[in-house]
């Protein structure tokens, strides 16, 4: 009898040519995120960083443990030391990670071009506006069910089973940091999200769209997806959108 095998949900670093592309993923996933979009990307010759964000990938409690900060500057790392490597360098990231791209993009303004992937300007969950008094309350609350459209999307994951109350917190106060950098953003940007996505507000991609500052940007919707864009039914679809994006702009 065969064994299924968990996804690795580790950093990788993926070498490839002068452009390089950093990828963050959300919370409370872990690079499996984000791996078949970096995996597509380097078979066309990009190279390619995705870190492991602080608390992610382990213990469920280590995300209790971490500030937005930590992951930004997790981020921030990643993002010096692949444009150390790189002549031009694009940073795209999922749900959390889109937050994280928006505020790596309102710092950096050498960065080549952003990717929002189902950008988390605002949650659809009503929970996480009362994570600032749950969080002294109970640890964790239950995960809410899937929303893949492909049933073998979830098998690509490496995710938690709960979700963390101080880690989500973090979250919520992202959610109030980085709208209002949107404007400072002026790097071209590609903002994709999908109609069937329960876990960010139906507004949410628009809400991005609208306020950030980019002259050159694009918003793509998607309908047969989830949340997560990157492995659902559509991601060989927001691969090449991704990839065409690049080339346009490097």
């Amino acid at each position: 009898m065969t064994q299924d095998v968990r996804p690795d949900p580790a950093a990788f670093f993926l070498e490839g040519g002068d452009t390089g592309v950093l990828l963050v993923h959300g919370f409370p996933g872990s690079t499996t995120d984000v791996r078949l979009l970096g995996t597509y990307l380097h078979e066309r010759g990009l190279t390619i960083s995705a870190p492991l964000l602080p608390g992610h990938g382990a213990q469920p409690a280590d995300l209790n443990q971490v500030r937005w900060q930590d992951w930004a500057a997790c981020a921030e790392e990643a993002l010096a030391q692949l444009s150390a490597r790189c002549d031009a360098v694009f940073v795209g990231g999922l749900s959390l990670g889109s937050l994280i791209t928006i505020y790596l993009g309102a710092r950096h303004t050498e960065i080549a071009g952003i990717m929002l992937y189902s950008p988390a300007i605002a949650v659809r969950n009503p929970l996480i506006h009362l994570t600032p008094l749950l969080k002294h309350i109970v640890p964790f609350w239950p995960a809410g069910k899937s929303d893949a459209v492909d049933m073998a999307a979830n098998k690509r994951l490496s995710t938690c089973p709960v979700t963390p109350t101080r880690g989500a917190h973090e979250v919520y106060k992202l959610t109030r940091v980085v709208p209002r950098l949107l404007p400072q953003v002026s790097t071209p940007a590609l903002i994709v999200h999908s109609t069937r996505d329960r876990s960010i507000a139906p507004h949410s991609a628009r809400l991005a769209y609208e306020r950030i500052g980019s002259a050159d940007k694009a918003l793509v919707t998607l309908h047969n997806s989830g949340h997560n864009i990157l492995v659902d039914a559509e991601w060989e679809t927001v691969a090449r959108k991704t990839y065409q994006f690049i080339e346009a702009h490097q």
